[in-house]
């Protein structure tokens, strides 16, 4: 095997190099490339007919021959005879990274580990307003629903922001966007701390507006840092890990927040702990900003598989923006997913932000078991997402696994409704778990089926749109069934949520299989040749039996 420059990285375990470009073995070398006398040939050089010159491949004086590599021999070193210009690969425009070589780098797990801690900050300080509900309530004096709004200001901020935001990931790329989404997430963190006086309710507002636009430039990430970044074997499980720090962060925000912050009747001391939980989340921010700017590159050098380097080469950097928008919208298929996405993640962001107030409803004085709860929903969505996102990187089966998903989550939802007002919190621990872990796991599935139906149109785009449906769904869920548990009780607020998934659920058995990622990365070079020799073949054995029927 060759290697080009020694300055390339070096791929995790063994390394693997797959030419996207073959040369064809009836062509000569270019008469430039010459055997310099300092040259030194291994008696090991072997020529071997089934391996072929890379094309990018050039032999400089100051080489020598490598033992590993072989050369083809049907081409001859004769000065007279050019290489045929098609097989030579042509530089890309978009960056300095050599197409023709498929290797991931070690530098992708940092990638999606600093981005995945960003993302858990950002999520934290969503709920971490509606995880203790009534206490803001008490210290802001203001009702249960201008609370919800600092929940549902996330929602609503993303429905006008998401196509500016993916057009500006089109146009700049990951690391700019990811440095946007960081720094507004820090900026949202320090406003906060002025709101600690009971009637500065209107800045905290602001804080969390802010941080509610850093959410636009992080929740269309995952599955664009999953495929820029991480091989066909690895993205399903790259995605899981790029939600999964959005999903830590909403479990930290249930759990911590209860305990920073007692439900205790002094003004003076409330304002101590609120500033105390306020202080930590930004200097944390503070810190992940740093670190993405010290470590978030904007890709690899080389193209990590098959279908992104095909990407790469079909990008054009005159294409339509709304032109792709269109294509998506009329893709049926991926239609289907983004109404039943929709429907499952807002059902999830209404059973976030409502309950805290459900299970003080049925346990009162419960605000740390109410938040432990919300904990338990999470963790074993993350356990789910991971599991999903494993099994999906084996198996492929993307619509099967995102159908299963879905009815269980149904079936999870209906026996937390049953079960929450039993009387038995431990009961409650477990249906909660259950609902959380294929609810929650179910995130970073659509995502991934997002891809496979969209591909090669932007993942930016189309986990853009996603999003944008589970973000008007979150708010009509959040604000119906909050008026409803305030009216009716929380059993028919939650059944009002059974109903839709019973929607999504069916919905999903419509959506088509068309896995064009999975069809990209298939397609190999060695494929289609074998596919042109075989048509060559069958129209050479059709030639004489032609002939032979005009000459009769």
């Amino acid at each position: 095997m060759v290697n080009e420059d020694p300055n390339l990285e070096e791929q995790d375990g063994t390394p693997q190099q797959q030419s996207a470009f073959r040369a064809d073995p009836n062509i000569s070398a270019h008469p430039s490339v010459s055997a310099h006398p300092s040259i030194s040939t291994n008696p090991s050089v072997s020529a071997h007919p089934s391996v072929s010159a890379h094309p990018s491949v050039s032999f400089h004086p100051s080489c020598s021959a490598n033992p590993s590599f072989s050369v083809n021999p049907s081409s001859s070193a004769l000065p007279g005879t050019l290489a045929q210009p098609s097989v030579l690969a042509q530089p890309s425009s978009s960056g300095p990274e050599d197409l023709s070589v498929i290797k991931v780098s070690k530098r992708r797990w940092v990638v999606v580990l600093v981005f995945s801690c960003y993302s858990m900050c950002n999520a934290f300080q969503w709920i971490q307003y509606g995880s203790i509900n009534n206490i803001f309530m008490k210290f802001y004096d203001v009702s249960a629903f201008a609370i919800d709004w600092l929940s549902m200001c996330y929602m609503l901020t993303y429905i006008p922001l998401l196509l500016p935001v993916a057009w500006l990931l089109e146009k700049f790329g990951l690391r700019t966007i990811a440095l946007t989404g960081s720094a507004l997430n820090c900026l949202g963190a320090w406003v906060k701390l002025g709101s600690l006086q009971p009637h500065l309710f209107p800045v905290t507002v602001l804080g969390q507006v802010i941080c509610s636009v850093a959410q636009v430039f992080i929740l269309g990430m995952p599955s664009r840092i999953a495929s820029v970044w991480f091989g066909a074997n690895e993205v399903s499980t790259a995605c899981s890990i790029a939600v999964f720090g959005n999903q830590l962060g909403i479990a930290i925000g249930f759990l911590v927040p209860p305990v920073l912050v007692p439900n205790i009747q002094d003004q003076d001391k409330l304002a101590f702990h609120i500033s105390i939980m306020f202080y930590i989340i930004a200097g944390v921010a503070t810190l992940l900003f740093l670190l993405v700017i010290i470590v978030f590159k904007e890709k690899p050098k080389h193209p990590p598989s098959r279908a992104q380097s095909l990407s790469y080469s079909l990008a054009s950097p005159d294409a339509s923006y709304l032109s792709s928008i269109v294509r998506l919208f009329k893709n049926l298929n991926f239609m289907l997913l983004v109404i039943t996405y929709g429907l499952n993640a807002g059902a999830f962001y209404a059973l976030s932000t409502l309950l805290n107030r459900m299970v003080i409803l049925h346990y009162p004085g419960e605000e740390v078991n109410a938040g432990r709860i919300g904990l338990t929903i999470v963790i074993a969505g993350m356990l789910g997402a991971m599991i999903s996102g494993i099994w999906l990187d084996r198996s492929k089966t993307y619509k099967e696994t995102t159908l299963v998903v879905y009815v269980m989550a149904l079936v999870g939802m209906v026996v937390y409704t049953v079960t929450l007002s039993l009387g038995h919190l431990w009961v409650v621990f477990i249906t909660a778990g259950t609902l959380g872990f294929f609810m929650t796991g179910y995130l970073p599935l659509g995502f991934e089926f997002a891809v496979e139906l969209t591909y090669p149109e932007s993942e930016g785009i189309s986990s853009g749109l996603l999003n944008m449906s589970a973000q008007v769904f979150g708010i009509i869920f959040t604000i119906s069934q909050g008026q409803i548990i305030e009216n009716y009780g929380t059993k028919p607020g939650n059944i009002f949520l059974c109903v839709f998934l019973t929607l999504g659920a069916a919905l999903t058995a419509f959506i088509k299989a068309d896995l064009r990622r999975q069809k990209a990365n298939k397609e190999t070079p060695e494929n289609k040749l074998q596919e042109e020799e075989e048509k060559e073949e069958n129209n050479t054995s059709k030639a004489p039996t032609t002939m032979s029927e005009e000459h009769l």
